[in-house]
């Protein structure tokens, strides 16, 4: 609201209860939606962490329908166009930190399954390293 005063040495603007009005009502606005957004990142997280399992698990289980045997590393899923590339991990950040489980026959290959290297639990409290 701009007061417009007319007369000498009188200036218009906004009076410091005004601001101070607004300013309160932008803090609990902020503090109704950051939390909010905070979930809805953590969620969108979780949710890329079990399609890229389940992605890598299916590309597993081709390349084992192909070939026979399972990948030597998870590099093998990548060069051999059973995906693109290896996903990072949305937790962590990294395409590094993928736990590989071999399988039980050494002979077989290296890359039985994948489990995420992610510190911490999820949303249903279970942890990363189970999904």
């Amino acid at each position: 609201m701009v007061r417009r005063r007319t007369g000498p040495g009188l200036a218009t603007g906004f009076t410091l209860i005004e601001l101070l009005v607004v300013m309160a009502i932008i803090a609990t606005l902020l503090t109704i939606a950051v939390p909010r957004y905070f979930k809805s990142v953590e969620h969108s997280k979780e949710a890329v962490l079990r399609q890229d399992l389940n992605t890598m698990r299916d590309a597993i289980d081709k390349y084992y329908g192909d070939r026979g045997r399972y990948p030597d590393t998870l590099e093998d899923l990548a060069t051999r166009k059973y995906l693109r590339s290896i996903p990072s991990d949305p937790i962590t950040g990294s395409a590094g930190t993928w736990v590989v489980i071999p399988p039980e026959d050494p002979s077989q290959g290296g890359v039985y399954d994948v489990k995420s290297g992610a510190p911490g639990k999820g949303r249903d409290g279970t942890p990363f390293s189970e999904w």
